[in-house]
């Protein structure tokens, strides 16, 4: 069963997406191990579609993850696609790293880097 993160679906779903393409961007983000733990199977999903690589795995990438630009000369998808995909062409899944930090100085909450390996 999947975590709830305490939100409505649609936020939750929101908050997935957005996660998923900055992780995709800068390959590395510090948030909660709750949300990183949820992250990761749609982050492996995502890389599973780029290393698919035809027009319709690229399409649902597409309406997956948003349309930010990851550097000056390629979007999101084109890096999911053409860098990210290429660098785990000979790899069978766990593509993404979980470590786990100490809690959060604010409230408490166990923190973890999300990391592609």
């Amino acid at each position: 069963m999947a975590r709830k993160l305490g939100r409505t679906t649609d936020v939750r779903l929101a908050l997935l997406r957005s996660l998923a393409t900055d992780l995709i961007i800068h390959e590395r983000l510090e948030t909660t191990e709750a949300k990183a733990k949820e992250l990761r199977s749609v982050v492996d999903k995502m890389i599973t579609l780029g290393k698919r690589g035809d027009l319709h795995a690229r399409r649902q990438a597409a309406s997956y993850l948003y349309s930010k630009e990851a550097s000056e000369t390629e979007d999101v998808v084109q890096k999911l696609f053409s860098d990210i995909a290429t660098r785990y062409e000979e790899r069978q899944g766990g593509y993404t790293r979980v470590l786990k930090l100490g809690p959060r100085r604010g409230d408490g909450a166990k923190m973890a880097v999300i990391e592609l390996v």
